[in-house]
């Protein structure tokens, strides 16, 4: 007589061995996932790019590029945050060097999406701070101090602060235009002294 087949398993231990191979598949995805996770987590915040990229993806990828020179370790064009500030800069171009003269800087000002960054070395600044070009006296918006911005008609202590204060807070002035942002001046103290700033 033939030998029977054994009978089929009872229907409790399939659902136990489905149930098992679900669970062991879920483990598997969730694990996947994870790791994933901890593998974009560690990615640079800030790269050095070449400078035959085009900065004009900037304002689509949410990122902002600017160029460190000077005083600094690496210098070169890097991308950065859009909320970034100049310490953030400074530090992807690998910190300054010995000679950087930091009381030249302001450390905390947020960046402008291709800003140039000079960090001056010790005695340089001085020399530098409020310097036109050869051939132009007019004052330089976004490197003049306080005794510079003073030499124009009707700028005070009191506006010459200001315009500085502005300049710290939103970055480089990209207009003489965008005097008219900061409080106390008008259209009207603009117009007497646009001939002898630039930007």
């Amino acid at each position: 007589m033939p030998a029977e087949p054994p009978p089929p398993a009872p229907p409790r231990r399939r659902l136990r061995l489905s149930i098992g191979a679900g669970v062991v598949l879920a483990l598997v995805v969730l694990s996947a996932a994870v790791g994933l996770g901890i593998m974009r987590g560690q990615a640079e915040p800030t790269s050095s790019v070449p400078l035959t990229g085009d900065s004009r993806a900037s304002e689509a990828s949410g990122d902002l590029y600017v160029h460190v020179l000077g005083a600094v370790e690496r210098p070169g064009l890097y991308v950065l945050d859009l909320d970034a500030r100049l310490v953030d800069a400074v530090a992807a171009a690998g910190g300054t060097t010995d000679d950087a003269d930091l009381a030249a800087v302001n450390l905390a000002r947020i960046l402008a999406d291709g800003e140039q960054i000079v960090v001056p070395t010790l005695g340089a600044a001085s020399d530098a701070t409020g310097a036109a070009p050869p051939g132009d006296d007019r004052v330089d918006l976004n490197s003049a101090d306080q005794a510079a911005l003073e030499t124009l008609p009707r700028i005070g202590p009191a506006l010459a602060e200001r315009i500085i204060a502005w300049r710290e807070e939103n970055g480089r002035f990209a207009s003489v235009d965008d005097l008219l942002a900061v409080p106390g001046i008008g259209e009207k103290l603009l117009a007497g002294i646009r001939d002898g700033v630039r930007v």
